[in-house]
Formats: structure tokens, C-alpha cells, sequence
């Protein structure tokens, strides 16, 4: 029987899915970020499908949603986007050391997927830790700067009370440069790594995931382990078909 714990991991609200006969055996572990403005439990049909298969799921609530919401506006939030990606980041760490620690890892078999927001911190997250196993970007971009340039001009444009100086927006790209997995492709290490985006996407550029793919598919000495699958007509929205190709994906590579 597939069971959800619902648990908190110094600080961070999870969800955890699993077989609930192999709760207290080590497992390989996926964690999925959720997107922008949603919650860590939209994600649990992927979670359910991926535990039938015997993996155990971590859902973690990002920060500023779900359990860590806090009274703010649409406009605060927003300006805060970066930010959250950088707390994810250190929600990671966390997260995988949690597991360690309760001994629940099989052989480091650790995997890192996302939605949206979601999608752009597994990118991240990639520049940063080499004993991610296999990850999954569904309507993410893995240019970093370059999202965070169509965001600025979006605030700008009147529709958010934007402050940044001329010199915080530099220093943000700056800082962003550092965890832009475009600007340091080689740190993917030929590590199993799928796409999924819908051609109709409104929200994250479709051009930014598949020029990225097309220019690190020669890195890969087994074509096998790099995947990009477009979807016709889908827009900002992942579809049932990506969801059950990322859990055979990660049935595959993790």
C-alpha cells in the first residue's frame, strides 16, 4: 500500500511517499520541487506512480508557499523568485542529509526533479551538487540569467511596484551566473537528464530547455542518458503523458 507521511524536516514541510512496507528501508530517492504559487501536494499523482515502482518521494513545500506562505503580496512574492531558489538549494542539502541520517538512501541513488520553478532550481541544483544521480526538468529553463532578464523587464513593465537599482539587477545576474547551468554545462558530467516542455509555453520559454539540449547532447557519450520531449499545442501546464514519461524515466536512470 503507497502511504503519505506527512513530516517535518528541520524546517521544511515534506511529504513523503512510499510503500508503507518499506518505510524504514533505504530506498533511491527522488525530491520534487513544485512550481510558482503552488504547494508541495499537486505533485502527489507523479509521487504515487514513482512509489508503486518502489521508490520513496520527498515533496518539499518551497519557501513563501504552501506551509511556509507567509502574509505577503503577489508582487513581494514575486520579487522574491530567486531567493526561493537559493533556499531550495540549502533545502536540499538538508533534505538528502535527513535521509542519511535516518539511513532511508540506497547507494546514493538520489534523484532531483521539478515543475516550473521547480524545474529551474533542479538546474541550479545541478551546478551545485555532483552526487545528484539523475534529474528531471519539466517547463523549467536552464539559463538562469537569461530568465531572470525576461522576469526584471516583466516587473518593470508596470505591472509590479519594482525598486532594483540599475546596480542590484547586475549584482543578481551575477550571482545567478554562479548557479546558471547554461554558463557551466560541463557540470552535468553526462548525468541521465530529461526534459519535458510544452511548444505553447507562454510562462517559460520553450527555446530556453531545447537550445540548452541541442547544445549539450554532443557531451554525451551515451545518447541514452539525455532526453527532451516536446509536447505540440501544451502550454504552461505538465500533461498527464509527461508525468508518466518522467516516473519511466527515473525508473530507467535512477
Amino acid at each position: 500500500m503507497i502511504s503519505v507521511y506527512k513530516e517535518n524536516w528541520k524546517g521544511i514541510p515534506v511529504l513523503v511517499v512510499v510503500n508503507a512496507q518499506k518505510i524504514n528501508e533505504p530506498l533511491p530517492v527522488l525530491t520534487y520541487f513544485h512550481g510558482y504559487t503552488s504547494a508541495k501536494e499537486h505533485n502527489l499523482p507523479l509521487a504515487y506512480l514513482l512509489a508503486e515502482k518502489d521508490y520513496r518521494v520527498v515533496l518539499p513545500d518551497c519557501l513563501l508557499h504552501g506551509e511556509r506562505e507567509e502574509d505577503i503580496s503577489n508582487s513581494e512574492r514575486h520579487m522574491q523568485f530567486f531567493n526561493i531558489v537559493g533556499e531550495n538549494l540549502k533545502d536540499l542539502q538538508t533534505i538528502k542529509e535527513t535521509l542519511e541520517e535516518k539511513e532511508l538512501l540506497l547507494d546514493g541513488r538520489f534523484g532531483v526533479a521539478g515543475t516550473s520553478m521547480g524545474g529551474i532550481t533542479t538546474s541550479a541544483a545541478l551546478t551545485q551538487y555532483s552526487w545528484i544521480k539523475a534529474a528531471a526538468i519539466l517547463m523549467g529553463s536552464p539559463k538562469l540569467t537569461d530568465y531572470a532578464g525576461l522576469l526584471v523587464k516583466e516587473m518593470q513593465n508596470n505591472r509590479f511596484n519594482f525598486t532594483m537599482s540599475d546596480q542590484e539587477i547586475d549584482q543578481t545576474y551575477q550571482a545567478l551566473s554562479k548557479i546558471d547551468l547554461s554558463k557551466q554545462p560541463e557540470k552535468l558530467f553526462e548525468r541521465p537528464l530529461f526534459f519535458w516542455h510544452g511548444e505553447a509555453d507562454q510562462v517559460v520559454p520553450f527555446d530556453h530547455s531545447y537550445r540548452f539540449y541541442e547544445e549539450v547532447v554532443p557531451q554525451y557519450k551515451n545518447p541514452e542518458n539525455i532526453r527532451f520531449l516536446r509536447e505540440v499545442g501544451q502550454g504552461h501546464k505538465v500533461s498527464r503523458f509527461a508525468i508518466l514519461e518522467t516516473v519511466d524515466w527515473f525508473d530507467l536512470q535512477l
